[in-house]
């Protein structure tokens, strides 16, 4: 008699999705192939997008706003005018230790106008772009929250997001004057935004509570690796590639949104009931979690954490070449600034990696984030102590850590404090609301001070009260340990 061996057909399959709690709303994810799958195209998305803002705000934009500024404010018999040496000159002035000629004096006001225009210009760019994004987000929070699409709620607006978002960045690369440069970046910033809100809410809908923290923790280790990738690429290829790495990010973001659409695949929406829409609701809407004590006081930590930490960095590329002692050149801060990033590397990672899943072990996220506030307000001190390259080296060390601990965290601690698990595409739009804000202010905030004080040391100043206030927020929250 034959026997009959048992086929893995024959045996019931084990379901990796619990059912949704209401129609056309996501499942859970239990276990298995798919979870493994959702986690890696989401890490792999949060790393293209990161990698936008890494290479393109943090070396190409800066590089492209400066070289419009060098045609406008050195010209003719000026053309050829080594800015490096000037800037020299001008610290050498500074220290007392040399004395400018008549015609010195006249390139040293040309200087001076020059950092304060590249200062200003570049910090109305990024905030246009920010403060397009605060308008955007939560409004695509909500509109994701009632997205009907065989699909699921969120898909069409990470698909559509990326894609149009990056043709804005390609046509940042061919644009010629400030505006229209500001233009492009500032619908690239908001559209690509579009897409990272959705995606982030996906862990809200798809992660159950106890998982959250290591989901958390990869989405991290994605902003943080995806940061760090694009800006070391840019520094390192900006010499060969030049503004041609706009259109090599914007590719990397479309194919990175369309493979997770096509992989962690979510259930459709079609048959999803939505209450009948009415404009004064959706406007009222996005304070309901703001009128959470909670939520509020998480929100606004964010808030001043993010506008510290930007006060710091909206002008790294420039205080390379102006505030650190000796200045360097534009060539060498482009290839230096990435080093700087890469300096936070070791402790960045094990804080991210090891961060979420030990809040989620002792069910405790406001220790993590009050450390990680007083940390980063700690690593401001050291260049306002030093302004040379070394010092600022240790400084980002220290920062990385604290971001690292922070983040990871952070996102975990406002899942936590979500007044309506149902609306968490409006909720967590408007806690990213927070992020854009400090985003949008850090900017004016740094171009302010070197307009006003006609240098950087204030710049440090601001970034340590604000990140300190940050780690004062965080006591007042009561539901959460």
């Amino acid at each position: 008699m034959m026997s009959v061996r048992s086929t893995d057909a024959s045996k019931p399959k084990v379901s990796t999705l619990t059912e949704p709690i209401e129609v056309g709303t996501s499942g859970l994810y239990l276990r298995g192939k798919g979870f493994r799958g959702y986690l890696s195209v989401y890490t792999i998305a949060m790393i293209a997008f990161t990698a936008v803002w890494g290479s393109i705000m943090g070396i190409v934009l800066p590089n492209h706003v400066q070289l419009l500024e060098v045609a406008q404010f050195f010209t003719g018999a000026d053309a050829n005018v080594d800015i490096q040496q000037l800037t020299l000159l001008k610290q050498s002035i500074d220290a007392g230790t040399a004395t400018a000629t008549a015609d010195q004096e006249r390139l040293l006001g040309i200087l001076a106008d020059f950092d304060s225009s590249k200062a200003s210009a570049l910090a109305i760019i990024t905030t246009l772009g920010t403060i397009l994004t605060m308008l955007v987000q939560p409004i695509v929070g909500v509109l994701s929250d009632r997205t009907r699409s065989r699909f699921g709620r969120r898909a069409p607006w990470i698909l559509s997001g990326a894609v149009i978002g990056a043709a804005c960045l390609v046509l940042a690369r061919f644009s010629p004057t400030l505006a229209l440069l500001g233009l492009s970046m500032a619908l690239a910033q908001a559209i690509l935004n579009v897409a990272l809100g959705p995606l982030q809410a996906t862990v809200a809908d798809r992660v159950p509570e106890e998982r959250r923290g290591v989901a958390s923790s990869l989405g991290g280790f994605g902003n943080f690796f995806g940061g760090l990738l694009g800006g070391i690429l840019a520094g390192v290829l900006f010499a060969t590639l030049g503004l041609d790495i706009y259109v090599v990010v914007a590719l990397f973001a479309a194919l990175a949104a369309v493979l997770f659409v096509l992989v962690a695949k979510d259930r459709s929406s079609r048959d999803l009931t939505v209450a009948p829409f009415n404009w004064k609701s959706f406007f009222v809407g996005f304070t309901v979690a703001l009128r959470a004590a909670d939520f509020r006081w998480v929100w606004i930590a964010r808030l001043l954490l993010t506008f510290g930490y930007t006060v710091s960095t909206a002008l790294s590329l420039y205080l390379l070449q102006s505030y650190v002692r000796p200045a360097l050149s534009a060539a060498e801060a482009t290839q230096t600034a990435p080093l700087l990033i890469l300096a936070g590397v070791p402790t960045t990672l094990i804080a991210v990696l090891i961060s979420g899943k030990l809040s989620d072990k002792l069910g405790r996220r406001k220790p993590f984030v009050i450390a990680a506030s007083v940390l980063m307000a700690a690593s401001m001190l050291v260049p306002i102590i030093s302004p040379t390259l070394p010092a600022l080296f240790i400084q980002t060390a220290v920062a990385g850590l604290a971001f690292g601990i922070y983040l990871p965290v952070d996102q975990a601690l406002f899942i936590d404090v979500l007044p309506d698990q149902r609306s968490a595409g409006r909720d967590l739009g408007v806690a990213a609301l927070g992020s854009s804000l400090g985003q949008a202010l850090g900017p004016i905030l740094a171009s302010l001070v070197v307009v006003v004080t006609g240098n950087y040391l204030g710049i440090w100043v601001a970034a340590l009260v604000l990140v300190a206030f940050a780690a004062v927020a965080i006591f007042p929250v009561k539901g959460v340990r």
